[in-house]
């Protein structure tokens, strides 16, 4: 078994990072369209409740920097897991694992729906770092039935806000989109502090099958366009709006 820490990812995720990292085994938010549990073939329950520090990251994530060392590819943490689980305020293996990177010359992308927690780190992050959150609803009613242990919405915004504020390049997964009506009042209430939007579907979930894709699509184009904001249209989204297609 490869015991390599920072990869390219393939497939869907190659949309989002050129290199990533996964210092987290399970992910303890619970999100009920998870897809990491089936990506790295454990169960949803055991994966949701059993979060660990992968063994020995920190050393691997070092070796691997040094054979990168002044690669220009952004670092992404994290795919499969969530760089700031709860536990992160412990063991704080992401905030070592940032200098670790930064050591060997290399630039560091945060994704997470850990909210506010991340905003501890930010005094590590420089001008050619990003920092990204995963907004899928407005409403914490909604936010807390599809994604229980999360941070709520108006955290992760914060979280974005206060890194915008301090000079850090930003940006904003929407994907999954669940209710798409919140997901174009994000990019309404937003746009101030995001300078990118990544938007995509709802995948490996029965919801994404009732969403008229093409009409997401082009009229998140029209809003995002209308704002003056820079966006990225993952694939699944843009083959719905190039083929008028409704549904998964």
């Amino acid at each position: 078994m490869s015991t390599q820490i920072i990869y390219e990812p393939r497939g869907r995720a190659r949309e989002y990072a050129p290199l990533a990292a996964n210092l987290y085994a399970g992910c303890s938010h619970g999100c009920t369209y998870c897809y990491a549990c089936g990506a790295v073939r454990r169960k949803k329950e055991d994966f949701h409740t059993r979060v660990s520090v992968r063994d020995d990251v920190l050393r691997k994530l070092e070796r691997d920097a040094i054979k990168l060392q002044g690669d220009d590819r952004t670092v992404l943490l994290s795919f499969t897991t969530d760089p700031y689980q709860p536990c992160e305020s412990e063991t704080k293996v992401t905030r070592r694992a940032i200098q670790i990177l930064h050591r060997y010359d290399l630039r560091v992308e945060l994704l997470t729906k850990g909210g506010t927690r991340a905003a501890r780190d930010f005094d590590l992050l420089t001008a050619a770092d990003r920092f990204a959150s995963s907004l899928t609803f407005l409403d914490d009613a909604d936010s807390a039935a599809w994604e229980p242990n999360a941070a709520l919405p108006s955290d992760r915004i914060d979280a974005i806000r206060e890194a915008k504020r301090r000079g850090l390049t930003t940006w904003a997964s929407l994907e999954p989109v669940i209710d798409p009506e919140q997901s174009l009042e994000i990019i309404r209430a937003t746009s101030e502090v995001v300078d990118l939007y990544k938007v995509g579907t709802l995948n490996h979930h029965p919801a994404g099958a009732s969403i008229d894709w093409a009409d997401f699509g082009r009229r998140a184009i029209a809003l995002l366009e209308s704002l003056g904001a820079a966006y990225y249209i993952k694939a699944d989204l843009r083959k719905h709006i190039e083929r008028g297609t409704h549904g998964q």
